[in-house]
């Protein structure tokens, strides 16, 4: 029996992979700090503006079906250190984590229009 096309649904690697056409196409720039699990990795998003640090974002599941973005993460006024030890626990518990970043206006509102 064919499978149902309204339970398929894209891969981690095909959503950042139009993530970051759509952003080189808008003039952003995005890269891949960290590659997880290709069908089914979580992605968290690095979010910048102008290199200046916006924030993390993870796109979770919401209750409708579909998904959002939501804040993780420490405060970007904290520094670097605090963001890369709070990544390197979250790989530490998760290695099928995808980290990308993200250097466009609007980061999160940009990447939620794509990937959510």
């Amino acid at each position: 029996m064919p499978a149902d096309p309204s339970d398929a649904r894209l891969t981690s690697a095909m959503l950042v992979g139009v993530l970051m056409r759509r952003c080189a196409a808008a003039g952003g720039f995005a890269t891949v700090l960290v590659k997880g699990d290709a069908v089914s990795g979580v992605i968290l998003l690095q979010a910048l503006e102008n290199g200046r640090e916006q924030g993390l974002f993870e796109r979770v599941p919401d209750y409708a079906g579909g998904y959002r973005l939501t804040r993780c993460g420490p405060d970007p006024e904290k520094g670097a250190e605090a963001m890369a030890q709070y990544l390197a626990r979250r790989r530490g518990s998760d290695p099928d984590l995808w980290v990308v970043e993200l250097d466009i206006a609007d980061a999160e509102r940009f990447a939620a229009e794509t990937i959510c």
